[in-house]
């Protein structure tokens, strides 16, 4: 097994984790409950971890780089209603329309 996630906030690993299972890949989550040992252990050390297959390391690579782009990707503004949204977001909040990249 190999390592293909990591990060202190365990709401971004559950979403990552989704992620790669919507993907047909089987991640097994480490540390999932550590985080209250961190006083007594180094800090990162207790961050929720995302482990897959050898064989599916390269895939879940891939999904892993695609959310972290989105993630710290531009915000878009809607082209139906013109309400601003997250980079993260592919359906508008406020209208529910869906992104239109160009």
């Amino acid at each position: 097994m190999e390592l293909v996630y990591t990060h202190e906030n365990k709401m971004l690993v559950e979403n990552a984790k989704n992620m790669l299972e919507l993907a047909g890949i089987e991640p097994h989550m480490k540390n999932e409950f550590a985080q209250g040992a961190a006083g007594d252990l180094v800090p990162n050390e207790t961050w929720p971890e995302l482990w897959v297959l050898n064989e599916d390391f390269e895939k879940a690579q891939a999904v892993v780089k695609v959310l972290n782009e989105k993630m710290t990707g531009e915000d878009w503004t809607c082209a139906s209603c013109h309400e601003a949204n997250a980079s993260t977001f592919e359906i508008c909040w406020n209208c529910q329309t869906e992104r239109v990249i160009k």
